[in-house]
C-alpha cells in the first residue's frame, strides 16, 4: 500500500476511468483549470539567509552530526568528500552562451554549468561543516567564473538548464554570503547574473512537462530569496501552487486532474494525452509517473524543495494540499520503485523506475516533523542512504535533510 495515513480522507469514490471521466468532463474541466484553493503565500517582510531549501540551523545540526561521527550523516558527509564535485583541483569551464538542445543535444556548456554549480553548492557545504576556508574559496571561484562570462542560455532545452543550474547556484551563494567570514568581492556581479541571465528564462514558466516548471519555479524562488525580491517571489509561488495541484492527483480533486489554465487542456481526452495516456485517476499519481520515474523523481524533488524554501522563510506548505500531493506522489511511486508490480491499470502495466535521490526533504518534513505514517518512503529513503546527486539539480540532501528536526 501506498503512505496512506490519511488516505481515506481522499478517497470517496472509486477511481475514474476515461469512459467515467467523459461523462462528467463537461460539468468538471472548467473548475478543475483552477489554481488551488490556498492563495499563494506571500513573500516575509524580510527573508530568512541562510534560506535557500536548507536553513542555518539544519546546517549546525549536519556539522554537529558529522564532528560526532553519527550515522548517517557521517557517512554522506564522506561520499560527498569523495566526489568529484568536492575535487580542489576543479577548474570551472563558463560559456558566455550555454547551448542545451532536447536531451542535452547538443551540450555546449550544459554539464559543465549544471556540475560547477553543484560544485559551488558542495564547496560551501564543505565550508560550513568543516570551517576550512580553502572550501569557501573553491565555491566562490566557481560562481566569479561563471557570473563573469555567461551572458545567456539558448536552444529547446534552455529553460530547464537554467532551472536546474538556477537551482544549485543560489544554495551555494546562500551559504557562502550569510556564513563565511572572509571576502566575496563579487557577489554584486554574481547576484546581477542570477537577476539578469537566469530569472527572465524562469519566472515566466513552462507549458511542457510538469518537472519543467517546477524546476523553474525552484529556482525562480531560489533566485528571488538571494536577491531579497518579494515580487519574484510571490510570481514564482503562486505560479508553483498551481502546476503543483496540476502535477499530482488527488481524488479530491475531481473526475480529472486539475490543469494550468494557459495550457488550454479543456477536455478529458487532451488531459488523458498529457498524462502519458493513463485514463485512471487514483491519489498520488503524478503527469508524469506513466512516462518514467526519473522525470517525476525531478517534479517531486522541485516540490519537496520550495516546500522547505517556504517554511524556512515563514511560510509552511506542508500542512496545505502542497504538503498532501508530496506526501502522496512520494508513497505513491516509493511503492512502485521497492519493486511491487504496476497492475494492468497503470501505464498499461509498464513502469520505469528510477526515481533518483529525491527522498529525504519531503519525508523528513512529512514523517519526521508531522508524524506521518510513510512506511514505504521510509523504506526507500533508508534503503538509499546516502543519498547523492542525480548531476543536475539534487545533491546530498542525507547530509542536509536526513532525521533533521530544524
Amino acid at each position: 500500500m501506498p503512505d496512506i495515513s490519511a488516505f481515506h480522507r481522499y478517497v470517496r469514490r472509486p477511481a475514474l476511468t476515461l469512459g467515467a471521466a467523459l461523462a462528467t468532463a463537461t460539468l468538471t474541466v472548467g473548475f478543475l483549470s483552477l489554481p488551488g484553493v490556498h492563495p499563494a503565500e506571500a513573500a516575509p517582510a524580510a527573508f530568512t539567509h541562510p534560506g535557500v531549501t536548507v536553513s542555518g540551523g539544519q546546517l549546525d545540526f549536519a556539522r554537529d552530526k558529522v564532528d560526532a561521527g553519527a550515522q548517517p550523516w557521517k557517512g554522506a558527509f564522506d561520499q560527498m568528500m569523495a566526489s568529484k564535485y568536492a575535487d580542489p583541483s576543479r577548474t570551472a569551464k563558463p560559456r558566455a552562451t550555454v547551448e542545451c538542445g532536447s536531451y542535452s543535444n547538443p551540450n555546449y556548456g550544459c554539464t559543465d554549468e549544471r556540475e560547477d554549480a553543484i560544485a559551488a553548492y558542495t564547496n560551501a557545504l564543505a565550508w560550513y561543516i568543516t570551517r576550512d576556508e580553502r572550501y569557501a574559496k573553491k565555491s566562490i571561484e566557481l560562481m566569479d567564473a561563471w557570473s563573469a562570462v555567461i551572458k545567456s542560455h539558448t536552444n529547446s532545452n534552455a529553460p530547464l538548464q537554467t532551472g536546474w543550474a538556477g537551482s544549485s547556484w543560489p544554495k551555494a551563494a546562500e551559504i557562502i554570503k550569510y556564513t563565511y567570514t572572509g571576502t566575496w568581492s563579487n557577489s554584486g556581479r554574481f547576484a546581477t547574473m542570477l537577476r539578469d541571465v537566469y530569472l527572465p528564462q524562469v519566472i515566466n514558466g513552462s507549458n511542457s512537462n510538469g518537472n519543467w516548471e517546477l524546476s523553474m519555479m525552484e529556482a525562480a524562488v531560489g533566485i528571488s530569496v538571494f536577491l531579497d525580491d518579494k515580487t519574484s517571489y510571490d510570481k514564482a509561488m503562486a505560479r508553483f501552487r498551481t502546476r503543483t495541484a496540476a502535477y499530482v492527483y488527488l481524488t479530491s480533486d475531481g473526475a480529472v486532474p486539475r490543469t494550468v489554465p494557459s495550457q488550454n487542456l479543456d477536455t478529458t481526452a487532451k488531459i488523458v494525452k498529457y498524462w502519458q495516456g493513463q485514463s485512471t485517476f487514483v491519489t498520488g499519481l503524478t503527469q508524469e509517473t506513466c512516462r518514467d520515474f526519473t522525470h517525476t523523481g525531478y517534479g517531486i524533488s522541485a516540490i519537496a524543495h520550495i516546500a522547505e524554501t517556504s517554511r524556512i522563510q515563514g511560510q509552511d506548505l506542508y500542512g496545505t494540499d502542497v504538503g498532501e500531493r508530496l506526501r502522496q506522489a512520494l508513497g505513491f511511486q516509493s511503492k512502485y520503485e521497492l519493486g511491487e508490480p504496476a497492475p494492468a491499470w497503470l501505464c498499461g502495466g509498464s513502469l520505469h523506475p528510477g526515481l533518483g535521490p529525491v527522498t529525504e526533504v519531503g519525508y523528513n518534513a512529512l514523517h519526521n516533523r508531522l508524524g506521518n505514517a510513510m512506511t514505504n518512503t521510509q523504506r526507500l529513503t533508508e534503503r538509499n542512504r546516502p543519498a547523492g546527486s542525480n548531476n543536475l539539480f539534487v545533491a546530498w540532501e542525507t547530509l542536509t535533510h536526513g532525521d533533521n528536526p530544524n
